[in-house]
């Protein structure tokens, strides 16, 4: 099983090309926000002290929440790469069992969703230092480390049941596409949440990542919005939590830390359930 991992994540880390379209997406946030959002959203909030420090830890919040879905599929890529290349069928002449080989890939899936995310936060941060921002404290770090494994741990679990219906490459870089496009705006990304149509906020709210992207934004921003609203009136600091996606409005009530993480969870076991039963029932 960890020998296969480690072949997974060798044959990913080696193809520069995977590696790069895994990122892509961030590389498209990070283009938009440096280009054209950036300034927008800081001139928006130009009565507050740190707007620079509180809009950079937005976007990086946004950042890692995408890379830990864009970086977890792309290392499911392998999976899709076995099968068209028939290396599955050299697997199966072999003493490895099918669960040993399912394991090896989505433990692979998690070192590479985890190390891919944790880069682009380190990217992050220095961005936020150049800009006059200041880097994470010890225990918020801990705190971002655990989130990004719990978020990939839940985002593993969607993406290997969708690749589990994947068989051909091209079929593969139809949904590498989609997701890549989609995930920005599921996680608030290029567009607040608070800025989409309410029949939207409603269908982003379904989806699991948006709850990660929002644990992110508690603990990342949570230093800089103390000191950008340090005196300001509760309805303006409200509105801006809610327009931002920092916590997301579930009826009358905003989300919570602990409806996140539970969310995320309860989202990573139960679909890991859903998918062995139905390789199960497919190997009868």
């Amino acid at each position: 099983m960890i020998e296969i991992a480690k072949r997974n994540i060798k044959l990913y880390f080696r193809d520069k090309a995977t590696v790069f379209f895994s990122l892509l997406s961030v590389f498209l946030i990070i283009g938009l926000y440096v280009l054209f959002l950036g300034d927008v959203f800081v001139s928006s909030m130009s009565e507050f002290p740190s707007a620079r420090f509180v809009l950079d830890s937005w976007i990086v919040s946004g950042l890692v929440a995408s890379c830990s879905v864009t970086a977890t599929l792309g290392a499911f890529g392998v999976i899709v790469d076995d099968y068209t290349k028939n290396v599955v069928k050299d697997f199966g002449s072999a003493p490895v069992k099918k669960a040993t080989l399912t394991a090896g890939y989505i433990i692979s899936s998690l070192v590479i969703g985890i190390v891919m995310s944790c880069v682009t936060l380190v990217l992050g941060e220095l961005y936020i230092l150049v800009n006059g921002g200041e880097l994470l404290p010890l225990l918020a770090l801990l705190k971002v480390l655990g989130v990004i494994a719990l978020s990939t741990f839940a985002n593993s679990a969607i993406l290997f049941l969708i690749i589990s219906f994947v068989k051909t490459q091209s079929a593969f870089a139809t949904v590498s596409t989609l997701v890549g496009t989609l995930v920005g705006f599921l996680m608030g990304v290029y567009v607040p949440i608070g800025n989409l149509p309410s029949y939207v906020q409603s269908v982003v709210k379904l989806f699991p990542g948006t709850y990660s992207a929002s644990l992110l934004r508690i603990i990342i921003m949570e230093e800089p919005m103390d000191i950008a609203f340090n005196g300001a009136p509760e309805d303006v600091t409200y509105g801006f939590i809610t327009q931002m996606g920092i916590r997301l409005e579930i009826g009358e009530e905003l989300s919570t830390s602990l409806m996140a993480i539970l969310i995320l969870a309860g989202t990573g076991v139960l679909l890991y359930l859903i998918s062995i039963l139905r390789l199960r029932l497919k190997k009868k």
